[in-house]
């Protein structure tokens, strides 16, 4: 029987286990998938742990993310077909669907083809990467041609892609790391300047870039202290995506900079765009295009083999990837 990875109690990378299930049948809107790559993300780790939007029904199946070969499709399923090589769209909950073992069941309407060139890990990288970046600043704040854009967390898999969507519609990402250590690298995959928080004057730095009028866009997983710094940087009428709250600590709210400069502050999460068929699908499509001309590339920074699921969380909380965690299934 083929193994799924779950876990039997909230907690540390140490819960999960590979657990062997007879192979799924789908139901009529459903795709059985034999898995290839798998993607990690920041949403499987808030899950394990029981930090997470959702609380895990234990035991818990996991991932959002997979690519591979269609087994069997549901008797309403006619847009993939036995044989096709496809991806996964996060648009469901882990409580329902996991997408992490070696053959998973999917909902019919979360499955895509992929452009053929794309590799395994570059197709399980793909998705939750760019849809989520495409869905704050293209869906809601409609960058485009001229915006600046600061992009904080901006090594993470959604900033890599934050920073290749705003190129692609000839806005400019200013990437925001919190030292330098990672300024080359982001300057290489696309970033127009690095700003490093701990280390440069985040006010000072954005309106030398600006000419003194500041960012219209802030796409921040953060929070914490560092917000007052985006309010500050921001140009009036600016607005800041909030997608996520990686600190730990209070995040302020600048009145008088909210005030004066007649800033929006919308919070963004993947599923409400994931959720609603008419924006997931001109999501897949913007992702789509961009992938197979190249505009957009997925970030690949380490991969694992699946018996070594519990490393590959281990990484993922180490906070050391730039880009995706890929985890590879043999087949």
């Amino acid at each position: 029987m083929p193994c799924i990875v779950r876990f039997h109690e909230i907690g540390g990378p140490e819960v999960l286990s590979l657990d062997e299930v007879a192979v799924p049948q789908p139901g009529p809107d459903e795709v059985v998938i034999e898995a290839r790559a798998l993607g990690l993300n920041r949403a499987e780790e808030m899950f394990r742990s029981g930090q997470y939007v959702q609380e895990p029904v234990l035991p818990a199946k996991i991932g959002y993310e997979v690519a591979g070969i269609v087994q069997a499709v549901g008797a309403n399923v006619t847009h993939v077909r036995v044989g096709d090589a496809v991806s996964v769209i996060p648009a469901f909950g882990m409580n329902d669907y996991g997408m992490h073992g070696e053959v998973v069941l999917a909902p019919a309407h979360a499955v895509v083809a992929h452009p053929q060139h794309l590799s395994w890990d570059e197709a399980a990288a793909a998705w939750m990467m760019f849809i989520t970046a495409y869905g704050g600043l293209i869906d809601l704040a409609g960058v485009g041609e001229g915006d600046t854009v600061l992009i904080p967390a901006a090594s993470s898999s959604v900033g890599l892609a934050a920073i290749q969507i705003c190129t692609m519609v000839g806005a400019t990402p200013v990437a925001l790391s919190r030292t330098s250590s990672k300024r080359q690298a982001l300057l290489e995959h696309g970033a127009a300047a690095v700003i490093a928080t701990q280390e440069q004057d985040v006010l000072a730095e954005v309106r030398r870039l600006t000419g003194g009028t500041g960012a219209r866009v802030a796409f921040d997983p953060v929070g914490g202290p560092g917000f007052a710094e985006l309010t500050a940087a921001l140009a009036k009428d600016g607005i800041i995506l909030v997608y996520g709250a990686l600190s730990s600590e209070a995040t302020p709210l600048p009145v008088m900079d909210v005030l004066g400069k007649h800033l929006t502050i919308r919070g963004y999460e993947l599923f409400e765009l994931t959720t609603d068929p008419e924006r997931r699908a001109r999501a897949t499509e913007f992702v789509y295009n961009g992938l197979d001309s190249g505009a957009l590339k997925p970030v690949v920074s380490t991969t694992f083999t699946l018996d070594e699921i519990v490393a590959s969380h281990e990484y993922l909380a180490s906070n050391q990837q730039f880009g995706k965690i890929i985890v590879r299934v043999t087949p």
